[in-house]
């Protein structure tokens, strides 16, 4: 018996079967297998084509599948991860309206200050617990007012994770979770935010109804089985974003828990049972994949834009002949600081980190008598790191004081660099284990059959691979360097 996990992302979308018995990974594929392409038509735009998502989606099936020995009768069910913040808009004949603009384009951000001033703070802040900011219901906002042909013909309007099962089951539906990570939710009357919608100018009717985060969220259709290689109807039982989905995947499930990732972004993501949120919204917080209005679960979600995309860049920069272990193994070279090479890595759109201001990536103190790739190598992976613990110290004024922070052993994650640098400046334990987005979501998607009767039966699997300890070297004055800078270019 086999679970399936599809992590769409903005790279690439990866399937992943989980062997129920075991435990194990039984088969893994990534399509594309370069990085997927981002269309940037104006500056700060960032646009996807979905059915780029489906094709993907259908290739690394049908490839991990194959790399299982499997059929597609083995396949019991399916979990659905995703890239978080994105806007699909579909017509009554569920056929996208437009490309999608996913998660780090930045046109919406007045939108969202606009609904911010005339609302108020405190009702914005109160009932959505952020800014209304650069999320879903704001791009669909700025799709009202630039493409009112477009906006009349949406008929529902669906997170990248909604559209996939869609596409999947023939049913347009979404959870209470992706409402809350589009500024749809109201979290102090635990329903759709009304007054948002009232306030943007929509109609509550382009909502798609609301289905469990774990539980039956519709059964594969015929073509949509014969497009991946499977059978007919097996069911989907889970969705959930990427960040939260990524919590998922570690058993980061009870108050406390942190989890980090550093893939096209960097996220620390932190489980909280107090409604609280962030004054400015530097970070952000949204229903966790298992919150109940008898037990609340929040995350509390710290995103740095630019963190594995920069590292990609360097990567083509230098001729993108070298592998990442090169890279990795090159970072090492260098001292803690990179000898005063300070990198601000904020290059991929508007961050909500810093008010929602977009300063750009940039190399600061460059000396070209001393400074050689392994200090911009460093210099790139320590960038991340710092801006991590920028945002942690918010973290902190909202009660969430890491002493282990839990990631998969991949991305970022995989440098020693990076994982020695984030230990000594949060002070916290770093622990990496063998997971991913596309096996979390394969075992939410157990938890949501009733395959397993618990969270802690899903992981009862998922073993430790590696852990750093704080060994403060130096790393604290090289972060009050970075932070300097990062002030200097925000005065």
């Amino acid at each position: 018996m086999y679970l399936l996990g599809l992590d769409l992302g903005s790279s690439s979308v990866k399937a992943s079967l989980l062997d129920v018995d075991t435990g194990v990974c039984a088969g893994s594929a990534h399509y594309p297998k370069s990085e997927a392409p981002i269309a940037s038509p104006q500056p700060g735009f960032a646009e996807q084509n979905p059915a780029d998502w489906y094709a993907a989606a259908c290739a690394a099936v049908r490839d991990a599948v194959q790399q299982a020995r499997a059929t597609g009768a083995d396949v019991s069910a399916i979990g659905i991860a995703y890239q978080m913040h994105g806007l699909v808009c579909v017509d009554a004949n569920q056929e996208v309206v437009r490309p999608a603009i996913i998660w780090c384009d930045s046109r919406a951000v007045p939108y969202g200050d606009a609904a911010m001033e005339t609302l108020g703070s405190e009702q914005c802040l109160s009932h959505l617990l952020n800014s209304p900011g650069n999320f879903t219901a704001t791009k669909l906002a700025w799709v009202k007012e630039h493409e009112p042909e477009n906006f009349a013909r949406t008929h529902k309007i669906l997170l990248p994770g909604d559209w996939l099962a869609m596409m999947l089951t023939g049913q347009a539906n979404t959870t209470a979770s992706g409402l809350s990570e589009g500024m749809l939710w109201d979290f102090k009357n635990e329903q759709p935010a009304g007054f948002l919608l009232e306030h943007l100018g929509f109609s509550p009717d382009v909502l798609a109804e609301r289905v469990p985060t774990f539980g039956p969220q519709g059964a594969l259709n015929a073509r949509a089985a014969n497009d991946l290689g499977l059978s007919a109807g097996i069911p989907v039982t889970y969705r959930g974003g990427d960040q939260p989905n990524n919590a998922l995947s570690l058993n980061v499930m009870r108050p406390g828990e942190i989890a980090a990732t550093a893939g096209t972004s960097g996220v620390v993501y932190g489980v909280s049972e107090d409604v609280a949120y962030d004054p400015q919204s530097r970070v952000n917080t949204f229903l966790h994949v298992n919150h109940t209005a008898a037990a609340p679960r929040l995350g509390v979600l710290l995103c740095v834009n630019g963190s594995g995309i920069l590292k990609s860049w360097t990567r083509r920069l230098m001729g993108g002949d070298l592998s990442y272990d090169t890279l990795n193994g090159l970072a090492e070279q260098a001292p803690v600081g990179s000898d005063g090479l300070v990198v601000l890595p904020f290059g991929n759109g508007a961050e909500r980190l810093l008010g929602n201001r977009r300063i750009g990536a940039s190399f600061n103190g460059l000396d070209l008598n001393r400074h050689d790739r392994t200090h911009v190598c460093r210099a790139v992976q320590e960038s991340v790191v710092f801006a991590f613990r920028y945002g942690l110290d918010i973290m902190r004024e909202l009660g969430i004081v890491p002493s282990v922070i839990r990631a998969g052993q991949a991305n970022m994650f995989l440098s020693d660099v990076f994982c020695e640098t984030l230990s000594a400046v949060s002070g916290a334990r770093i622990e990496l284990y063998e997971t991913d987005g596309a096996l979390g979501a394969a075992r939410g998607a157990g938890m949501g059959a009733g395959i397993y009767a618990s969270a802690d039966e899903a992981f009862s699997t998922l073993e430790q691979v590696k852990a750093y300890a704080p060994a403060e070297q130096g790393h604290i004055a090289a972060y009050e360097a970075w932070k300097a800078q990062l002030e200097r270019a925000l005065a």
